[in-house]
């Protein structure tokens, strides 16, 4: 009977073994299976279901309406024209890029946040239950029972402390480093709200400068026609060709295609103006642009201590500097390395088990336990992980205090050439005033002495796009010194609100 035992069992342990390895070779065997998933063949379109048919060499995608919900419009009034301090607060709440930015600053804070939480001991509490059945053949019945059963269960809880106590300064290094990337974060959100600023900023002056563009399109559209009309009424009074008429004709036909083409642009610049504030582009607006007033002749150069005071309060170049300073606190944290840790170690835990005999009274048992440890890690050896750990480091600062320089030339740079920029756009706007006066002489005096019959259809129709040229650049140069002013404040650190690039005119 004993040999008849021993010969279950192992029939039982040797199909348990047999039935593990089928399901592995199973569960092995359904990985490769999903290459369903991919494409068949790569010359074949994908499609999602493996049995549909896709039309050969048809590679469109399925469409999924998920992505194609749009964030809702700004309200916005259609009875009224909106300003320039207006669309920049349109953009501010519209443009993803402010709350990207925000995020940021956010998850830096919280790092900082993190970093003040390891000086505080770690808490832990833990539970492990258990429960345990077994059966044991038997060589020869006992009471009619051929099985010893035996069961057993308990349950343990712990409760753990863990605290560094002393790191040499670790931990308030990277807690420095932590708080300049939040610094440099906070600075680099400011900055993107000036970029935001500047963008809608010139975008709005390059739309006005297209809606004037438009505007003097249409209206040398009217001078041509009153130069047709003339042609046609020397022509009725036998004094004009028909050559005249045809070139008169051929202005108008100019003008027209100009006044398409200004319209063109007008659309283009509008769209610029809508992309800058981040708001959709089906978005139906009206634009109120009143930047015509005038110029300055010029600028003076900016000073050193100009200089100076912009260096210091762009966000960019703080952030630079921030950068360098969690560099350096970097160094601090792998230095620490090479010092002992001390730290503190504490738990309690309580017991409380059963175990049961099958035909026998129960055996229960509680026990509880308290410990506390304090221990000090000293680093010996670890291959010069260490030590090529703070090479790193110190290579990151250099890295860091490099780019920080490079950002206070190229933010130099930026502030010499914006001002010279600006400067020339003033007196390029001065020059193109004076140019729209005398076309404006030379355009009435010619149409005047054309229906006279003293002057040349030619030489109307020269008046007629010299004044349109100069018109077209006098605009230009204004936009040109309004856009300039802008960037002047925004490299300078000024462009904190509206009024910043206008108040650089005065």
């Amino acid at each position: 009977m004993m040999t008849h035992v021993v010969l279950t069992a192992r029939i039982v342990k040797i199909s348990l073994t047999g039935s593990v390895l089928s399901l592995s070779m199973l569960i092995a065997g359904c990985a490769t299976d999903r290459l369903d998933l991919a494409p068949a063949s790569y010359t074949e379109p994908w499609a999602p279901e493996a049995n549909a048919s896709v039309g050969s060499g048809n590679f469109s995608v399925p469409p999924n309406p998920l992505v194609a919900e749009l964030a809702p419009p700004p309200t916005i009034k259609s009875d009224r024209a909106y300003s320039l301090p207006e669309l920049i607060d349109i953009a501010q709440s519209q443009n993803p890029d402010t709350r990207i930015a925000w995020q940021q600053a956010r998850q830096a804070a919280l790092a900082v946040g993190m970093g003040e939480a390891i000086f505080l001991p770690i808490i832990s509490a833990s539970v492990i239950g258990g429960y345990q059945s077994t059966t044991t053949p038997l060589p020869y019945a006992i009471g009619g029972d051929k099985d010893l059963k035996t069961s057993g269960s308990a349950v343990v809880p712990a409760l753990a402390l863990q605290w560094l106590i002393f790191d040499f300064g670790q931990r308030s290094a990277l807690l420095d480093a932590a708080k300049q990337t939040s610094y440099a974060a906070n600075v680099t959100f400011n900055g993107m709200h000036q970029k935001l600023i500047y963008d809608v900023t010139r975008s709005y002056f390059q739309y006005g400068a297209a809606q004037t563009q438009r505007q003097i399109a249409e209206q040398t559209l009217k001078n041509s026609l009153k130069i047709q009309d003339a042609a046609e009424e020397r022509r009725k009074n036998g004094i004009a060709t028909t050559v005249e008429v045809a070139l008169a004709q051929q202005q108008v036909a100019q003008s027209e295609l100009r006044r398409v083409m200004a319209k063109g642009s007008e659309r283009d610049a509008y769209q610029a103006l809508l992309g800058a504030m981040g708001v959709s582009p089906s978005l139906d607006m009206k634009v109120g642009y009143a930047e015509d007033r005038a110029l300055p002749n010029g600028i003076s150069a900016p000073t050193e201590k100009m200089i100076r005071l912009a260096l210091s309060q762009r966000p960019d170049v703080l952030a630079s500097y921030a950068a360098v300073e969690a560099a350096k606190a970097g160094i601090k944290a792998t230095e620490a390395d090479f010092l002992p840790k001390v730290y503190l170690a504490g738990a309690v835990a309580g017991g409380d088990g059963r175990f049961d005999i099958q035909g026998l009274p129960g055996i229960s048992q509680q026990t509880s336990s308290s410990s506390i440890l304090v221990g000090v890690s000293v680093p010996l050896y670890d291959g010069g992980i260490r030590a090529a750990r703070v090479k790193e480091a110190e290579s990151r600062a250099a890295v860091a205090a490099e780019g920080f320089k490079k950002t206070q030339d190229l933010a130099v740079r930026e502030i010499v050439v914006a001002a010279d920029t600006l400067r020339s756009a003033l007196e390029s706007n001065q020059a193109a005033l004076n140019l729209v006066k005398t076309s404006f002489i030379t355009y009435d005096a010619a149409l005047e002495s054309y229906r006279n019959g003293v002057g040349t259809i030619t030489v109307v129709n020269e008046a007629a796009n010299g004044l349109l040229n100069a018109q077209q650049m006098s605009t230009d140069a204004h936009a040109a010194s309004l856009v300039a002013a802008a960037n002047l404040a925004f490299v300078m650190g000024k462009m904190t609100n509206t009024s910043e690039s206008l108040a650089l005119l005065h």
